[in-house]
């Protein structure tokens, strides 16, 4: 089978507990190839915590499985050899960028390279042309490739969130997880994220799963909406299933702060 057509993350029976509290209770969830996906539910709900998990930045309770692209990458409640590989099939966007604000735009791009060259290279800032050419192209895709040669810490969120973005394209990411990408954003630069991040799963058939606490967004811009509460999920459907009565009942007394747009 191709990897195109495995599932970008299966879940299987996964908890996670922190004390006396479960983040997630027996979540089991597939993401295929190609989806766009969100992640929602109030604050404190698990959505977050499953998207780490994914990526075995959280390892989970024992007796859950999560499998990337077919490699299993936790089992028995041990993060398993495969996470790294696993971990450079997929681009992970951040709510604070993760850019080393000392260096430029370029540079922070050029590190998602380090997956496939020698550490030295990357030490010395000794990029091969074709992947400094590749950099270039996806800060220009990506609309900020004036900004090169600036130091990330002096642009403003949407461009270095847009930077990340690029950072993830020249790693050769196959799948998008995103964690509260536009929480840092104006609502105009959230926008333009967002809209990235859907032209990178339409046009280019990335995978993405993206967290997001504006319910409004998740509605507009993806197909698909999982939702969480109290670590179960308690929808997995259409955008378009979400009615007003379903969201009250996921969100609760979050229900007004859960919009951004729609109820300002």
């Amino acid at each position: 089978m191709s990897s195109s057509n495995i599932a970008v993350a299966s879940v299987r029976g996964v908890s996670k507990t922190y004390g006396a509290r479960k983040a997630l209770d027996g979540v089991s969830v597939e993401v295929g190839a190609g989806e766009m996906v969100a992640l929602i539910g109030p604050s404190g709900s698990g959505k977050s915590t499953l998207l780490r998990s994914i990526t075995g930045l959280h390892p989970i309770d024992p007796g859950g499985t999560i499998t990337v692209f077919g490699d299993v990458v936790q089992q028995n409640g041990r993060v398993t050899g495969a996470v790294r590989r696993a971990r450079g099939r997929l681009g992970m966007i951040f709510q604070q960028f993760n850019l080393v604000g000392r260096l430029s735009l370029f540079s922070n791009v050029m590190l998602g390279a380090l997956g496939r060259l020698p550490a030295w290279r990357g030490f010395f800032g000794l990029w091969p042309k074709a992947d400094r050419e590749m950099a270039m192209a996806a800060l220009h895709r990506v609309g900020v490739s004036e900004y090169a040669p600036q130091r990330a810490n002096t642009l403003s969120g949407g461009q270095q969130q847009r930077g990340a973005i690029a950072r993830a394209l020249v790693q050769g990411a196959q799948a998008i997880l995103a964690d509260e990408p536009v929480a840092s954003l104006d609502p105009v630069s959230a926008r333009k994220v967002m809209e990235l991040l859907v032209e990178l799963n339409k046009r280019d058939g990335l995978g993405v799963i993206v967290t997001l606490h504006q319910v409004d967004y998740a509605i507009r811009y993806c197909d698909r909406v999982i939702a969480l509460q109290k670590g179960k999920i308690v929808y997995d459907g259409p955008a378009t299933g979400l009615d007003t009565q379903r969201l009250i009942e996921i969100y609760g007394p979050e229900y007004e702060d859960a919009f951004w747009e729609a109820k300002a």
